[in-house]
């Protein structure tokens, strides 16, 4: 009779340990599901969430766009998670594997652009806001934007030293403050200087298409600026045949072809 107690104690221990893993894996199962965007200030999850969300945007590795262009069809694939990119168009082939920035020019065309400076840049524009969440990035509010007698905040994103080929470049998401939809993008350029620009230019992002989840723009309209400030539309660019995929592209199609010229001006 006294091994009664004892082996009535084990079994409540064990009922105990039970009871406790349970409890912890759903914490961890908890930690798991918010730990993506409690990192991120209120603000900028207001947008991401606005935009489907940053969580289901960071499971995606293909992100592919074609904007048509007067010379012809500009076709832009990018692995997100490696970065590597491919932009293919008629006339040239510009490619980064992760290491190497190549061009191939093609039927005798000669390349004038500017490689380094175009790698990952529409995929910037286009990849707003998500884009605005990647590592080494720092978030400030912003003076709010008003346009045409509506009032947009702000968020003011910069990065910290040596994070990217420009470093010094902020952008400025400004959105609806009842939906959380982003509806401006100001920039600075300062690629190849080693200071901080005030001049801001303005994109519009006010088209936008569903794809696979993710609230991503059919087309961006840059304005002309006046005193530090959007003034009417100037250009717009559309974006078709767009793909965004939790599917790896093939990482052969970023390599550098025969007869490409490495790209290091």
């Amino acid at each position: 009779m006294k091994k009664l107690p004892f082996v009535f104690t084990l079994a409540l221990l064990f009922i105990a340990c039970k009871e406790n893993k349970k409890e912890s894996t759903l914490i961890e199962d908890i930690s798991k599901e918010d730990i993506t965007t409690s990192i991120y200030p209120e603000n900028i999850t207001k947008v991401f969430d606005a935009h489907g969300g940053i969580d289901n945007w960071n499971r995606m590795k293909t992100l592919s766009f074609t904007m048509n262009k007067p010379n012809g069809a500009e076709v832009t694939t990018t692995n997100l998670k490696t970065r590597a990119e491919l932009i293919e168009t008629p006339t040239y082939a510009a490619g980064f594997d992760g290491r190497t920035l190549w061009v191939n020019e093609k039927d005798g065309n000669e390349y004038k652009g500017n490689a380094k400076f175009y790698k990952g840049l529409m995929l910037y524009f286009y990849a707003m806001p998500f884009i605005v969440g990647d590592d080494g990035i720092i978030y400030e509010e912003a003076e709010p934007l008003t346009f045409e007698g509506k009032t947009y905040p702000g968020v003011l994103i910069s990065y910290d030293a040596g994070i990217g080929e420009s470093p010094n470049d902020q952008y400025i998401v400004y959105y609806d403050a009842e939906t959380g939809q982003m509806q401006w993008l100001a920039y600075t350029v300062t690629y190849g200087k080693e200071e901080k620009s005030n001049k801001f230019s303005y994109i519009r992002y006010n088209d936008w298409q569903k794809i696979n989840g993710l609230v991503l723009p059919n087309s961006l309209t840059w304005y002309n600026v006046k005193d530090g400030k959007p003034t009417e539309a100037a250009t717009v660019r559309e974006f078709v045949d767009v793909l965004v995929s939790e599917e790896a592209p093939e990482n052969t199609m970023f390599g550098m072809p025969e007869g490409a010229k490495v790209f290091n001006r």
